[in-house]
């Protein structure tokens, strides 16, 4: 079928939940995908944060392909080896004690808050349930997680929400400290807010919370659900700060493209969960499993953190001389494989020039361009992008 009926076809028979862009990919194979026409793209999105290893990486792939060779599913009634060997996995490079597997980062982020609320209130005080959220994050599509998303075109149509969440500004450890009272059971923040907008907090902001949810005797939720599992340049981005919370959420890079996503928890938070408190269906299936269990054998073999680390300088480093020689650039900021340029107006044109040049990337908060290419990006993938956006740049 030619592309404009497969279109059509789209808008005649799928929820039309999505503003996507006239292409349709076909295949993808380390830094590329192809579309149906056999045109390559470069592509800086990685799926929003998701093929970390490029598309199809043969590990992947092997793990899938022998594990759904075996048991494709059983109910979470009896034990499966993959699920196990991926929690231990987690633990041992996290340093938290257990995880609930998912389906997605959204799920992640529902189970912290029943977790969080469940823990608090049969631990901490049957009065503590409210949860503090920052102005810039995004944290799902749930009724709770968008209600614990501020932001207003997310809340619109859906009201009432659930109550019990309070906002603060991101980065702003003095309205967090007066935000914090009775009711107050957690603190849920993102290392780096990727929808806001790439906004990378002052060192020791994390540290700070950290310090004051101990003081407080509250809880401390880590959303990694983007920037976990290595784009920071750490496994975890928490890391960096030498920190450890109470609750963290992961998913996209975990599952390769797979529905996969994890809460893991302390071992004392954990106790708030007890059989029938929480579940699913679907998550930790062995297949999602082993792929993740392939994922994290990746990076840690072929010392993909340090390319992330190195690659990530190096497309900073050029998106900041881009800044220099062009006045539509207000900022290039950003950490590891999560790079943002703010623009003085609207980047969705620039994005749609792009992918006419053979790139993939995304604008966010309306003005920010965005960077999540896979850990295998090379320094000719990154010096590709930034003559493709100099020359967009330079367009009148």
């Amino acid at each position: 079928m030619r592309s404009t009926d497969i279109f059509l076809d789209e808008q005649k028979y799928i929820f039309q939940t999505y503003a996507r862009f006239p292409v349709l990919i076909t295949k993808g194979k380390g830094m590329y995908v192809t579309d149906n026409e056999g045109k390559h793209y470069l592509d800086f999105l990685s799926g929003i944060a998701v093929n970390a290893l490029g598309h199809c990486h043969p590990a992947v792939v092997n793990a899938i392909k022998n594990q759904a060779k075996k048991l494709s599913h059983t109910s979470n009634l009896y034990y499966t080896l993959p699920q196990v060997k991926l929690a231990k996995k987690l633990a041992e490079l996290s340093g938290l004690s257990k995880s609930f597997f998912c389906n997605s980062g959204a799920e992640a982020n529902e189970a912290a808050i029943k977790l969080a609320r469940k823990y608090a209130k049969e631990s901490l005080g049957a009065e503590k349930f409210e949860i503090i959220t920052m102005h810039g994050a995004f944290h799902g599509r749930t009724l709770a997680t968008l209600t614990a998303t501020p932001n207003e075109k997310f809340h619109r149509g859906y009201e009432p929400l659930p109550a019990g969440f309070q906002y603060v500004n991101y980065n702003d450890i003095g309205a967090l400290k007066k935000a914090i009272d009775g009711k107050t059971c957690a603190v849920l923040v993102e290392p780096v807010q990727g929808e806001g907008g790439v906004l990378v907090p002052a060192p020791g902001y994390l540290k700070e919370i950290r310090t004051m949810c101990d003081e407080r005797n509250i809880l401390l939720i880590l959303d990694e659900v983007q920037v976990g599992m290595g784009r920071t340049g750490k496994m975890f981005a928490f890391q960096r700060e030498g920190i450890l919370p109470d609750i963290l959420t992961l998913a996209k890079t975990i599952g390769a493209g797979l529905p996969l996503g994890a809460m893991l928890a302390s071992e004392k938070v954990s106790a708030g969960f007890v059989p029938g408190s929480h579940g699913s269906t679907f998550g930790g299936g062995p297949i999602v499993c082993e792929a993740g269990l392939a994922v994290l054998e990746v990076i840690e073999k072929k010392g993909l953190l340090k390319n992330v680390s190195e690659m990530g300088s190096y497309l900073l480093s050029g998106l900041k001389k881009l800044k220099e020689k062009h006045p539509a650039i207000k900022e290039a900021r950003g950490t590891g494989l999560i790079c943002g340029v703010e623009l003085e107006m609207p980047g969705k044109e620039i994005v749609s020039k792009m992918l006419r040049k053979g790139f993939l990337i995304n604008c966010t908060n309306d003005k920010v361009l965005r960077f999540l290419p896979p850990f295998i990006v090379a320094r000719k993938h990154i010096d590709a992008l930034i003559l493709a956006l100099d020359s967009v740049l330079s367009e009148k």
